[in-house]
C-alpha cells in the first residue's frame, strides 16, 4: 500500500463529510453521463458524439457530392478537435450512422465493409471510407449562418455547435437508444413523410392531441421492415405517455411446392435482431427438439433477407408453425418506447409525441429567425458598401483626385462625402477596371434587389404567421423529397392484428396430450406421474416429507402455485420431472423470494375464477386468465398485512362461499359480496374474536355443502339444513354441522 497523504503544511485543512462528498461527485458524474453521452437532444435528435462526427465531416468537406475519404481521417479529426475518447467508440458510433439496417435514414454514406444484418463486425477504419448523406446535409444546413450557438471544445482551441440546425425531423425519424445513470431512452425509427404531415398539422393547430397526430403517424417504421401487431389503444397510450413498447413480428409468406408441399419464407426480421444469432437460436431449438412443428431452417439470404422454414409435414398449419416460432424465438420481439430526451438541451424528461414534434418545430423557428437576422445583417453591410460605391460613380473625378493627391485619402473621402470607414475602405479597394458604366448599373440593380430582400426579411421577422408559413413550405419540401413514392421514404413496416393463430393453444398443437397426475409434497417438491393415478399410498417421498396434494391433469396444462408471501407462479406440467424420483423443489423452477414457502397449487383452467384468502381472513375472487404468469419471477397477487400469510387458493365455481376459522365457526354468504380483482388485499370474509382463518369452499347452495372427513367419507348437508349458517360476508358464524372434521378443513 502507498504512503498516506500528508496534510498541507500551511494548516489549511477543510473537513468534508464523506457522504455529502460522494453524493455530490456521483451526481456530477450522473449529470455528465445524462447530458454528455446517453440522452439525445430533442431538437436535433443527436448525442454529442454523433453531432461532433457530423460537424467534423463537414469541416473535412465530405459533402454528399464530394469524394469519399478514409474513415480514419474522420475519427482522427473528431478525437483531435472535439471528442477526447477512444477511437473505437467513435468509429462504432460512426458505423451505426452508416448502417441502413440500423438507421432508417442514414447520416453517413459508407463505402466498404460497414457490418451486416447478420451481426458481422465492420472492417477497421483504415479500410473504410465515408462522406455525408443528403439527410446529414439537411441537419447541418445553415450552420454557417449563425443558426445555432457554438461553444468551446474540451481544450478551448476550437468551437463546436451546441445543437445542429436540423431541417429534418431526425429524433423520431432515426430514433435513439441510450442508457444513462438512473434513466434510459429508447426511441424507435419513424417515417419522415408521416412526421412532416404531423408537424404541418401542429403548425395549423398547436394544441392538437396525440390522438390527432396518430392520424398521420401510424407508428414506428423500422429500416428492417416487419409487422407491428400492437393494439391501437396501446399505441395511443404509448405515444401519449412517452412510455410503452411495440410487438414486432417477422414478415413471412407461404410458398407452395410440388405435390402439396410448402415452406414458410421470412423476408423481414424484427428491428435490432442480428440475423446470424437468430438462425443459431432456431438451430439450437431444433437440435433440442423444442420446435416439433419445424423440420428444417435454411438461410438463403443474399442482398435481401430470405429464411426458408420447412414444416414437419404438409398437414401442419403454417400459421400455427409460425406462432410456435414467434413464441420462443426473436422472430417476434418487443421494441421499447421510452421518449426520455433533453428538452432544450438541458432537462431530461419523458415527453409525448406532440411535445417532441413541437420541440423540433420551435427549434426550426428559432433557426429561421437567427438565419434571417444573420442574412439581414449581411444585407445591411452590403447595402452600406454599395451606397458608398455608388457615390464613386457620381463623383468619379473628385474621388480620383483625392486618392492621387491626398496624404490620407481615406479620411479625406470620409469627410468630403460623409462616408463611413467601411464605405471608404470599399472605395479604396475598388479596382480601376470596375469603374465602367456597366458596373455601375449592376451595382444599382444589386442595391435595389437587396433593398427589396431586406424589406421581406424585416416583414418576416416581425410576423410569426409569416415565419410559420415559411417553415411549413420547408417541411413540405422535405416531405416531397422523402415521400412515400420515393425509395428511401416508402413505408417499410406494416400494421396488423395478431394472427388468429395467436389464440390457438400451441402447447396442444406442438405437444402430445398425455394424462398426468400432479403431485405436491409438504416441503414443496413437485412431480408429474404418468396417467391419472388414484392410489398414491405407495408413493415415495424424500426423508420425512409427505404428500400435500395431488390432482389429475395433462401434459399440455398449467398449474398455479401460491406462495406464502402472496406471489403466484405458473408451472408447465409438461416440463415437470417424472415420477421415478422424488421430483424437484418448486423453488428451483421459479424465483421464490427468500423465506417464502409453497402454500397450495391448483390447476389452471382458462376462463375460470379462483378464491384467494390470507390467514387474517381477507380475500377476493380473481379471474384465472388475469393472474397466470409466464415468467420465473411470478406475479404479486395477494397483498398481505403483516403478520398475515397467504392461506388459500381454491376454484370459485358456485354461488356461495363457506368460510371457517380456527375458532371452529362456520359462515356461508353469497359470492357476489366478495370483490373481484386482479391483485390486492381483498375484503374481510369472516370476523374472528380469536384465532384466524382456516379454510373456505365455493359451492352451489342448491347442491348442498360437501366435505371429506379424516376417514375419507364424504358428507353432504342440503340447502334446507344450512339455513342456520347463512349470513353475510364479515359475520362471525356458528359451530359447523355434526360430522365436520376437527381439523376445520373441508378436505
Amino acid at each position: 500500500m502507498g504512503k498516506p497523504m500528508k496534510p498541507p503544511e500551511d494548516g489549511n485543512i477543510e473537513n468534508v463529510d464523506l457522504k455529502s462528498a460522494l453524493e455530490e461527485r456521483y451526481l456530477s458524474y450522473a449529470l455528465s453521463t445524462i447530458m454528455g453521452r446517453a440522452l439525445p437532444d430533442a431538437r436535433d435528435g443527436l448525442k454529442p458524439v454523433h453531432r461532433r462526427i457530423l460537424h467534423a465531416m463537414r469541416l473535412l468537406r465530405l459533402d454528399p457530392g464530394a469524394a469519399f475519404k478514409k474513415s480514419a481521417s474522420v475519427v482522427g479529426e473528431v478525437i483531435g478537435k472535439f471528442h477526447p475518447h477512444g477511437d473505437q467508440a467513435i468509429y462504432d458510433a460512426m458505423v451505426r450512422l452508416a448502417q441502413d439496417f440500423a438507421q432508417r435514414y442514414p447520416l453517413v454514406d459508407g463505402q466498404g465493409n460497414y457490418g451486416s444484418i447478420d451481426g458481422d463486425n465492420p472492417a477497421a477504419y483504415r479500410y473504410t471510407e465515408a462522406r455525408l448523406t443528403e439527410v446529414a446535409r439537411l441537419l447541418l444546413e445553415g450552420i454557417d449562418e449563425d443558426a445555432v450557438d457554438f461553444r468551446d471544445t474540451y481544450n478551448g482551441e476550437n468551437q463546436e455547435p451546441v445543437v445542429l440546425p436540423c431541417a429534418f425531423p431526425n429524433l423520431l425519424a432515426n430514433g435513439s437508444q441510450g442508457i444513462a445513470v438512473g434513466m434510459a431512452t429508447s426511441i424507435p425509427p419513424h417515417n419522415a413523410a408521416e412526421l412532416c404531415d404531423a408537424a404541418l398539422h401542429l403548425i395549423e393547430n398547436r394544441k392538437a392531441k396525440t390522438a390527432d397526430l396518430l392520424a398521420f403517424v401510424q407508428g414506428p417504421d423500422f429500416p428492417t421492415g416487419g409487422v407491428v401487431v400492437e393494439p391501437k389503444e396501446a399505441v395511443l397510450q404509448a405515444y401519449e405517455t412517452g412510455r410503452g413498447s411495440f410487438r414486432v413480428r417477422a414478415r413471412w409468406d407461404k410458398e407452395e411446392g410440388g405435390r402439396g408441399t410448402w415452406v414458410a419464407v421470412v423476408s423481414e426480421i424484427p428491428y435490432g435482431v442480428p440475423k446470424g444469432r437468430l438462425i443459431e437460436r432456431v438451430a439450437e431449438l431444433l437440435e433440442n427438439k423444442r420446435l416439433p412443428l419445424v423440420a428444417d431452417l435454411r438461410d438463403e439470404s443474399a442482398e435481401d433477407v430470405r429464411i426458408v422454414i420447412e414444416p414437419r409435414n404438409r398437414s401442419v398449419d403454417p400459421a400455427v408453425m409460425m406462432e410456435s416460432l414467434f413464441r420462443v424465438t426473436d422472430f417476434e420481439s418487443r421494441v421499447p418506447l421510452n421518449m426520455n430526451v433533453l428538452m432544450g438541451g438541458q432537462i431530461p424528461r419523458v415527453v409525448s409525441l406532440a411535445e417532441v414534434l413541437l420541440a423540433w418545430l420551435d427549434h426550426r423557428r428559432e433557426v429561421l429567425q437567427r438565419r434571417s437576422r444573420h442574412r439581414l445583417a449581411t444585407i445591411e453591410r452590403r447595402l452600406e458598401i454599395l451606397s458608398g460605391l455608388l457615390i464613386v460613380y457620381l463623383n468619379l473625378d473628385e474621388v480620383i483626385r483625392i486618392i492621387r493627391h491626398e496624404d490620407d485619402p481615406k479620411i479625406e473621402l470620409m469627410q468630403a462625402f460623409t462616408l463611413t470607414e467601411v464605405q471608404a475602405n470599399a472605395i479604396l479597394d475598388t479596382r480601376l477596371r470596375a469603374l465602367r458604366r456597366l458596373e455601375e448599373l449592376e451595382l444599382k440593380r444589386e442595391f435595389d434587389a437587396l433593398t427589396v430582400e431586406k424589406g421581406q426579411i424585416e416583414r418576416l421577422l416581425g410576423s410569426p404567421a409569416r415565419q410559420w408559413k415559411v417553415l411549413a413550405a420547408d417541411i413540405r419540401e422535405i416531405r416531397k423529397a422523402f415521400g412515400p413514392d420515393t425509395k428511401l421514404g416508402k413505408r417499410r413496416t406494416s400494421f396488423d392484428d395478431a394472427p388468429p393463430a395467436a389464440d390457438v393453444d400451441l402447447a396442444e398443437a406442438i405437444m402430445e396430450r398425455e394424462p398426468l397426475t400432479f403431485v405436491l409434497s409438504e416441503k414443496g417438491w413437485v412431480r408429474a406421474l404418468k396417467g391419472h393415478v388414484q392410489d398414491l399410498s405407495a408413493l415415495q417421498f424424500k426423508g420425512d416429507d409427505a404428500l400435500k396434494l395431488s390432482f389429475p391433469t395433462e401434459s399440455t396444462a398449467k398449474v398455479l402455485v401460491l406462495a406464502s408471501n402472496g406471489k403466484l407462479y405458473t408451472l408447465d406440467v409438461g416440463k415437470l420431472p417424472g415420477g421415478r424420483g422424488f421430483g424437484d423443489p418448486v423453488k428451483l423452477m421459479v424465483d421464490f423470494d427468500e423465506g417464502a414457502d409453497v402454500v397450495t397449487a391448483v390447476p389452471y383452467r382458462p376462463g375460470s375464477k379462483l378464491l384467494v384468502a390470507a390467514s387474517d381472513g381477507r380475500g377476493f375472487v380473481a379471474l384465472a386468465d388475469d393472474i397466470v404468469s409466464s415468467t420465473r419471477k411470478g406475479r404479486q397477487f395477494l397483498n398481505l398485512r403483516a403478520p398475515a400469510r397467504a392461506a388459500l387458493l381454491v376454484p370459485a365455481d358456485g354461488d356461495r362461499i363457506a368460510a371457517i376459522g380456527e375458532n371452529r365457526k362456520l359462515i356461508i354468504f353469497p359470492i357476489r359480496q366478495v370483490a373481484e380483482m386482479g391483485r390486492g388485499s381483498g375484503v374481510r370474509l369472516q370476523r374472528y374474536k380469536s384465532g384466524s382463518f382456516s379454510d373456505a369452499r365455493v359451492f352451489r347452495l342448491d347442491e348442498g355443502l360437501t366435505w371429506t372427513d379424516t376417514s375419507g367419507r364424504t358428507w353432504t348437508v342440503g340447502k334446507a339444513d344450512l339455513r342456520d349458517w347463512l349470513g353475510n360476508r364479515g359475520d362471525a358464524g356458528r359451530l359447523p354441522p355434526k360430522g365436520f372434521p376437527k381439523s376445520n378443513r373441508f378436505a
